[in-house]
């Protein structure tokens, strides 16, 4: 099996591994929200189901029922995914740095088992491989600092249709998104 084929299968597997955390099965919860009511009081809480003229949420271990009349913004609190989107792009860098590193090394500096290569070939695939797994690592980092900012719906001096469309979208992120 060549070198290639053994990268590919040992990003196939890290993947899995990575991306299975969805497959165990727990308890679904609701978005975690701020209302910030027209009066300037705050509530906070998660999402418990979303009624045509009311949200339900779970506010300090209780039921509360907020009337969307007295709402004046939503913020939907999302979880920072700067060391997820981080770590993805440290492996994926590293895996690819690597095929490509040994893909362009010449053939006959290479080496095998009995034969390694010379240092100066391995110091060159090594700072290849480090300067794309860094650099990936710095892009995904980014991309989840983005992934993850909390989300803002005004909701005061909006039409009622607009409303409407901002508590549709809000609606599957309910613990109990069909609720009527």
């Amino acid at each position: 099996m060549n070198k290639g084929k053994k990268f590919v299968s040992l990003f196939l597997v890290f993947s899995l591994l990575a991306l299975s955390g969805n497959l165990i099965a727990k308890e679904r919860r609701g978005a975690k929200l701020v209302i910030q009511k027209k009066d300037g009081q705050e509530v906070s809480g998660e999402l418990i189901a979303v009624k045509k003229n009311s949200l339900i949420m779970l506010v300090s271990g209780a039921d509360a029922s907020i009337d969307i009349q007295d709402i004046a913004v939503i913020k939907i609190v999302k979880k920072s995914k700067l060391w997820k989107g981080a770590g993805l792009g440290l492996l994926l860098g590293g895996l690819g740095g690597a095929m490509f590193a040994d893909a362009t090394t010449d053939p006959e500096e290479r080496g095998d088992f009995f034969n390694p290569p010379p240092r100066r070939v391995i110091n060159r695939k090594s700072d290849y491989i480090t300067g794309c797994a860094i650099s990936l690592a710095i892009i995904g980092g980014i991309a989840g600092l983005l992934d993850g900012k909390d989300k803002i719906n005004q909701i005061e001096g909006k039409s009622d249709l607009e409303v409407k469309k901002a508590l549709e979208k809000l609606r599957p992120k309910a613990r109990i998104p069909d609720y009527e």
